[in-house]
């Protein structure tokens, strides 16, 4: 019995660091597709939609661009620290959020830029609740384990 036990605790752990490094590779992976979309979606905004948006469209794709950039980095620093801590739930929270807001906010603006539909304006602040979120949690993290 104690043996089994062993092993099924074993078995836990071991998928539980799987799923840790898999969080990590992923925070990584995904800011690293947000910064080569970024730079794609500043470069087809600043030479292909010039011409064929408004100018206050233009500039609401050209914010989710930004906002997509920063939040990149910032699940690039995440991830990284992940493979440091991969037991911190502050990081966890950090990378779903900053991922959540770059859905929300960034998809809702360049949804926004391209349809003119003006609902999709009130999702926006939602994205950036969930950005302010990931970084009080990327803060709160940085606090408890550089601290230590």
């Amino acid at each position: 019995m104690r043996r089994r036990f062993g092993a099924e605790f074993l078995s836990a752990l071991l998928l539980a660091l799987s799923l840790v490094l898999q969080m990590a590779q992923l925070a990584f992976f995904l800011g690293s597709l947000g910064g080569l979309l970024g730079v794609a979606f500043g470069a087809f905004g600043a030479h292909a939609l010039r011409d064929r948006l408004d100018a206050y469209s233009l500039g609401v794709f050209e914010t989710a661009v930004q906002y997509q950039f920063y939040h990149s980095f910032a699940l690039l620093a995440a991830g990284m620290l992940l493979m440091q801590f991969p037991s911190s739930v502050l990081l966890k929270s950090s990378v779903f959020l900053f991922l959540l807001g770059m859905v929300l906010f960034c998809g809702s603006l360049y949804l926004l830029s391209f349809s003119g539909l003006r609902w999709l304006g009130a999702i926006t602040p939602l994205g950036g609740l969930a950005f302010i979120a990931g970084w009080a949690c990327l803060a709160a993290a940085g606090w408890q384990l550089l601290g230590q």
